[in-house]
């Protein structure tokens, strides 16, 4: 489903890569349940289908209907990602009735840079960009909890720099990266997060997790945080690695102890 039927905000034309959607793996349950948006990872420069669907699938199988995003990613710069972050939780909250979802069991999950969009939708949820065009813009982007995946979270230190220059271009300016990076912008409001990286991620160093770890302790924000000793980067479900592929295992108990999952 697109986003916007008329086009939206920030737009370059009306292409397919113009036209943020969301693709809706719902699941049938008679009670209300919740839902999470999946941002599948690709430096802002694409998005990776091993982060998508497979990962809905996975999601329906612990009872959470999902919705896989597709944020517009380079030649767009911020921030239209984010835009099309908020526009997807919004959407999922207005029609939560008609979808037989919680409103208030709304997540959001991303891998590397869609971690970092993730992050910022979890912090920066406040944030407005324009103008409300319809009655889905007046309706709360902030997200029930957030998952992040081996993810991109500062675009200051131990930053993934190929992420920095696709979403903000080949000089960023530095307060922009600034007010970018995640781990600057925790707050009180900011809701509970699971995090998992592997500790020689080569990509996306464990920093990143480390970091927004630290800044949601400081702020007395609940989180689990996994670090693997072993792995690589971009691992998705990580089925090959039977160490890590217990992430989704670690995640589900976490969503049950948030009432996500029954």
């Amino acid at each position: 489903m697109l986003l916007w039927e008329n086009g939206a905000p920030f737009a370059k034309g009306s292409e397919e890569e113009d036209r943020p959607t969301l693709i809706p793996y719902l699941i049938n349950k008679k009670e209300k349940h919740g839902a999470i948006i999946v941002c599948p990872g690709g430096g802002y420069g694409f998005r990776a289908d091993h982060e998508g669907e497979p990962v809905a699938n996975w999601l329906n199988s612990i009872g959470i209907s999902a919705f896989v995003l597709h944020y517009r990613v380079a030649p767009y710069r911020h921030p239209a990602p984010l835009v099309d972050a908020q526009r997807a939780i919004r959407t999922v909250r207005f029609y939560a009735e008609e979808w037989n979802i919680d409103p208030n069991k709304i997540g959001i999950l991303g891998f590397s840079a869609g971690g970092h969009l993730a992050s910022t939708a979890a912090t920066l949820f406040d944030k407005k960009w324009s103008d409300p065009l319809d009655d889905i813009d007046l309706v709360s982007s902030r997200p029930n909890l957030a998952v992040l995946c081996y993810p991109v979270i500062s675009l200051q230190h131990d930053a993934h720099i190929g992420s920095v220059q696709n979403l903000l271009g080949s000089n960023p300016d530095e307060t922009l990266q600034a007010a970018l990076s995640s781990e600057n912008n925790v707050t009180a409001q900011t809701p509970p997060v699971f995090l998992w990286h592997t500790a020689d991620d080569e990509t996306v160093a464990v920093e990143n997790s480390l970091m927004f770890a630290y800044s949601l302790s400081k702020h007395k924000i609940p989180y689990a945080l996994h670090i693997f000793q072993n792995g690589r980067h971009g691992l998705g479900l990580a089925k090959e690695d039977l160490d890590v592929s217990q992430w989704t295992q670690m995640c589900e108990s976490w969503l049950k102890q948030q009432g996500m999952v029954q």
